[in-house]
């Protein structure tokens, strides 16, 4: 079996764990020209590559675990950006028909962080993911990420459904 967990946007990175490895990678992205008035880049899934990954992680039963966008009006501009990333992740896995399912952050932070630093902020929970993920993933180099959220999601996936 393989579990895959989806940390969504342009930031986040997809956690993949096999019976034979354990897989963290960014999630690939592209730098494109804004289609808004105004003259400026943004940050989208690279749509190839990502269907790439998943598709070559697909080689036997898989369960794909994706972490709902942060919708906030508030924060409005970050918000369409989460909703862009989760909409193209999710047309990735529909195409390729992997099983799949949504998990809100909270959800899969209770199981691995104490209740307490559950809705601190990110600095805190970067601190927590990155002292869960070393411990339960020694072996795992993260490289340029800054959290094992990702891999964490696929860890609750495993858990979940394995």
């Amino acid at each position: 079996e393989v579990f895959i967990g989806i940390d969504n946007g342009v930031t986040g990175s997809i956690g993949i764990i096999t019976p034979e490895q354990i897989l963290y990678i960014p999630t690939p992205t592209i730098t494109v020209q804004d289609y808004t008035k105004r003259k400026k880049t943004i940050n989208r899934i690279n749509f190839n590559i990502t269907k790439f990954i998943l598709a070559r992680a697909c080689d036997r039963k898989t369960m794909v675990l994706l972490e709902r966008p942060m919708i906030n009006p508030d924060r409005f501009n970050q918000s369409i950006i989460a909703a862009r990333a989760y909409e193209a992740t999710l047309i990735i896995v529909e195409e390729l028909g992997i099983s799949h399912d949504w998990i809100d952050s909270r959800k899969w932070q209770k199981l691995f962080f104490p209740e307490e630093i559950i809705g601190t902020g990110t600095k805190m929970l970067k601190l927590y993911s990155n002292s869960v993920g070393k411990r339960l993933f020694p072996d795992v180099d993260i490289g340029n990420l800054d959290d094992y959220d990702g891999l964490l999601i696929a860890e609750y996936c495993r858990r979940l459904y394995g």
